[in-house]
């Protein structure tokens, strides 16, 4: 669901772009197999400010709105939910359920993705300076602690 949500995206941000006639895209629109990588038309590498300005897009075009903050963070904790019950049968000692196979790690970590950067954009967080800011902390108080960690030795 999430790669058929950014391949529509991407699609509505190269066509809005290009369009002077104010069209409306639909995903039934799309002239594509979404199957086949070669008209995957994400650029190959996509910065944390274009994804927080696709994501809005993405909500304002396909999803009509933002759910509120609170919502948008009770459906994060579901998304990270439906990580660890992942990484708890992959990597964990819990088996698979039926209902488990199948699931792409990398997908539930995009679902975690995709609504924090929701809560930034109707936040207002800037995740590229948050995360600036968040290495140079981590750079100051951290320098020394994990090396003098024993229990990482």
């Amino acid at each position: 669901m999430l790669i058929l949500a950014k391949h529509i995206l991407t699609y509505e941000i190269e066509h809005v772009e290009n369009d002077t006639q104010g069209g409306d895209y639909s995903p039934c629109e799309i002239p594509c197999d979404h199957k086949d990588s070669k008209y995957n038309h994400m650029k190959s590498d996509i910065t944390i400010a274009d994804a927080q300005k696709q994501v809005d897009h993405w909500i304002k075009t396909v999803g009509v709105r933002y759910f509120n903050e609170l919502t948008n963070m009770t459906i994060l904790m579901e998304e990270v939910g439906e990580l660890a019950r992942i990484m708890s049968r992959v990597y964990g000692e819990q088996s698979f359920k039926e209902s488990d196979k199948g699931k792409d790690l990398g997908d539930e970590m995009a679902d975690v993705l995709w609504v924090l950067i929701c809560l930034a954009n109707q936040t207002g967080v800037d995740l590229t300076e948050a995360m600036k800011k968040n290495f140079e902390k981590k750079n100051i108080r951290d320098i020394y602690r994990h090396k003098n960690n024993q229990k990482l030795k």
